[in-house]
C-alpha cells in the first residue's frame, strides 16, 4: 500500500487528522521537500511530532530511483509525504502510476495548497483564476529577462480577464527561495504599473498579503519565505473591496468589472 499524504502549508501541525492517522499506521515513511518546503518546521520536528522516522529523498531518489519505495509498498504500508497537496506535482503522479502498474494499492490524503490559500487570503474568487505559471530565477534559464512562457501566460489570462497565480522558484539544493520583491522587480520590466498581490507565508500564524503596483512591490521587504505572486485580471467589486481592505491596494489600481 502506498499512501500519499499532503502535509499542508507551514509546519508539522498543518496536516489533516486523516493524514496523521495514515502516518501513525505506516511501516515506512518517505518524504521529499524539493517541490516545496514547510518553512515553519524541520525534518527533526516532523519526526518528533509524529513519533516516526522519515527517509528524506531528493529529486533523483524519487524520479530516477523509486524502486525501493515501490518494493516496500508491495508488502508494507508506505506513506509518502510532501508539502501542500501530494498530487499537485507530476513527479508524484508518476510515482502513483508506477505503483499501480505493479498492482500496488494507492491512496491520496489531500492537504491544502498554495493556490487555495492565495484565493482565500486575497479574496480573489477561485473560479476567476486562469492558467498558473512559475517564475524561475534568471540564472536557472540562462537569461536576464522573464521567460516568454511566463509573459504569454499572464498576457493570455489578462486578455480573458482572469487572474494569474505566479509560483516563485525554489532551489532546494541551494536552500534558495525567490521573494515576492524579486519577482515583482522582474515582472515590472514588462508590467510596471500593473496591480499585483504578494502572498507570503500562507498557512503560518503571520501571513502577509500586500497589493500594489509591481514597481512598488519590488521595493518592499516581505520577510521569510514561502512567497507567491498574483497578477489579477478584471476585478469584481467584491474582489476590489477585498484587495483594498485585506491587502492595502491603492484605490486608483482597482478597476472593477461587473
Amino acid at each position: 500500500m502506498l499512501t500519499f499524504v499532503g502535509l499542508g502549508l507551514y509546519d508539522e501541525r498543518s496536516i489533516t487528522v486523516v493524514g496523521r492517522e495514515a502516518i501513525a499506521t505506516a511501516d515506512h515513511v518517505v518524504a521529499e521537500f524539493y517541490t516545496s518546503r514547510l518553512t515553519g518546521t524541520t525534518l527533526e520536528a516532523l519526526e518528533s511530532y509524529h513519533d516516526i522516522s522519515i527517509e528524506l529523498r531528493d529529486r533523483a531518489g524519487v524520479e530516477q530511483d523509486p524502486e525501493p519505495i515501490l518494493d516496500a509498498a508491495e508488502t508494507d504500508r508506505v506513506v509518502f509525504l510532501t508539502a501542500g497537496d501530494p498530487m499537485i506535482s507530476t513527479t508524484h503522479a508518476d510515482l502513483r502510476l508506477r505503483a499501480r502498474e505493479r498492482g500496488v494499492e494507492t491512496r491520496v490524503v489531500h492537504g491544502t495548497t498554495a493556490q487555495a490559500a492565495a484565493s482565500s487570503l486575497t479574496g480573489l474568487q477561485n473560479y476567476r483564476f486562469g492558467k498558473a505559471t512559475t517564475l524561475p530565477f534568471p540564472y536557472a534559464h540562462g537569461a536576464d529577462s522573464v521567460p516568454a512562457s511566463v509573459i504569454d501566460t499572464i498576457d493570455d489570462n489578462r486578455k480573458r480577464e482572469l487572474h494569474t497565480l505566479v509560483y516563485l522558484d525554489i532551489k532546494a539544493e541551494r536552500d534558495e527561495f525567490m521573494r515576492a520583491s524579486t519577482a515583482s522587480e522582474l515582472l515590472a520590466e514588462a508590467y510596471e504599473d500593473v496591480l499585483a498581490v504578494a502572498v507570503c507565508r500562507a498557512g503560518s500564524p503571520d501571513p502577509v498579503v500586500a497589493a500594489d503596483r509591481l514597481s512598488a512591490l519590488a521595493d518592499r521587504a516581505f520577510g521569510d519565505p514561502l512567497h507567491l505572486l498574483v497578477v489579477p485580471g478584471a476585478l469584481h467589486h467584491i474582489e476590489a473591496d477585498a484587495l483594498r481592505e485585506l491587502a492595502g491596494a491603492p484605490q486608483d489600481c482597482l478597476g472593477v468589472s461587473d
